[in-house]
C-alpha cells in the first residue's frame, strides 16, 4: 500500500500537468486545422 501511495505522489503531478497541457493544445490544434482548411480553399479559388 505504501508503494502505491509513493507512486501516486511521484507520478500524479506529472500526469495532471500532461493532461492539462493536452487539453489546452487540443483546442489550438483544432483552430490550426480550420485555418489550414480555409487557406487551402483560398488557394484553390485563386487558380
Amino acid at each position: 500500500m505504501e508503494d502505491f501511495i509513493n507512486l501516486l505522489g511521484n507520478f500524479g503531478f506529472p500526469i495532471a500537468v500532461t493532461a492539462y497541457l493536452l487539453v489546452r493544445i487540443e483546442s489550438r490544434l483544432t483552430q490550426l486545422t480550420e485555418s489550414i482548411h480555409e487557406l487551402t480553399t483560398a488557394i484553390k479559388s485563386m487558380k
